[in-house]
């Protein structure tokens, strides 16, 4: 019955069970265990025929529940190669995709449909008793620093 229920899935439900485990450094960066796997992302082979490939992945294919590895490629009788799909449990993700910004921010433990902020380094102005920080909506917010310094204006002449 199982068996009937995966072979008759919807896509989505089908795409979903395309999912990789993420490799301990990935895991202890994002706080996750697994993600879906997108074209572009960087796996490592950890089972099967291929063991200890690495390569990017080129394809992904529902219909033959699996992924496409560049260098990936058996043999034929008369010589032409084709491409092997390897299912998503045999293989782990070292390296992710940073395009979809809607993934980043998921796997971040952001909203997905915010913005993606880059945080700017603090600017300071000299001689004066307010820094300026920048916020997240990037308008620049006061605050104070402690006791204003004296400064000697010199003129020039």
């Amino acid at each position: 019955m199982r068996n009937r229920q995966i072979y008759f899935a919807t896509h989505q439900t089908a795409s979903t069970q395309l999912s990789g485990s993420l490799s301990k450094e990935l895991r202890k960066k994002y706080g996750k265990r697994s993600i879906r796997i997108i074209e572009g992302d960087t796996v490592k082979v950890v089972r099967g025929e291929f063991d200890g490939v690495d390569g990017k992945v080129t394809k992904i294919s529902i219909a033959d529940n699996g992924v496409n590895i560049e260098g990936v490629k058996k043999d034929k009788i008369k010589g032409d190669k084709f491409d092997v799909f390897i299912h998503t449990t045999n293989i782990v993700i070292t390296g992710i995709n940073g395009d979809d910004k809607w993934r980043m921010n998921k796997l971040e433990g952001k909203k997905p449909r915010s913005e993606r902020i880059t945080p700017k380094p603090e600017k300071i102005k000299d001689g004066t008793e307010n820094s300026v920080k920048e916020t997240k909506n990037n308008e620049p917010k006061k605050e104070k620093t402690g006791k204003p310094k004296k400064v000697k204006e010199e003129k020039e002449e």
